[in-house]
């Protein structure tokens, strides 16, 4: 079932359709997390800004990758694959929510992501 617009929550673990990726983007059907912020989801945007997972990390990429226990209907140990975040259009988010992050997990990674895009 694909999510109606506004049903969303920062921090919230759902089931994304990627497929339609090029090089080395992550494609395929995954979990991603919902990084878009609190007050952008209560207007309901077309657009989601999100963090894919997978079950694989790289040790190149320790430094931005975040292990995420398995919980909830999040069924393996996973990790948020930071430079890998990315908008995607609501219509490819896939009811219902999997699992939420805690408040401590979605800092770390906004933490990283600020890394990244150096914010400071």
């Amino acid at each position: 079932m694909v999510a109606s617009i506004g049903t969303f929550t920062q921090g919230g673990i759902y089931l994304s359709r990627l497929s339609d990726s090029k090089g080395a983007k992550i494609s395929k059907a995954r979990p991603c997390i919902v990084l878009t912020s609190r007050v952008i989801l209560k207007k309901q945007p077309p657009l989601l800004f999100i963090c894919p997972l997978s079950k694989n990390s790289l040790p190149a990429f320790k430094a931005l990758h975040v292990e995420l226990p398995a919980r909830d209907n999040l069924h393996v140990t996973s990790y948020a694959l930071v430079e890998h975040c990315r908008a995607i259009s609501s219509q490819r988010m896939i009811q219902p929510r999997l699992a939420q992050l805690d408040d401590k997990e979605l800092k770390t990674i906004l933490h990283r992501l600020n890394l990244m895009i150096d914010m400071g």
